[in-house]
């Protein structure tokens, strides 16, 4: 039969792996996109396509 585990034993596995929680969290929180190296919006042409756009040619 396994012994018992003694309440310190107990205690350090549970702040173990609350430390562990909180540094897995933090480090999820920090992983999105990175932001844009500048702050002016990207210049996209207008394009159009289709039928209407070429009805005129």
């Amino acid at each position: 039969m396994v012994g018992r585990t003694s309440t310190t034993a107990r205690y350090t596995r549970g702040v173990a792996a609350a430390v562990v929680t909180v540094a897995t969290l933090i480090l999820a929180a920090n992983a999105g996109p990175a932001r844009a190296a500048e702050t002016r919006p990207a210049w996209h042409p207008q394009t159009t396509t289709g039928p209407a756009a070429s009805a005129g040619r």
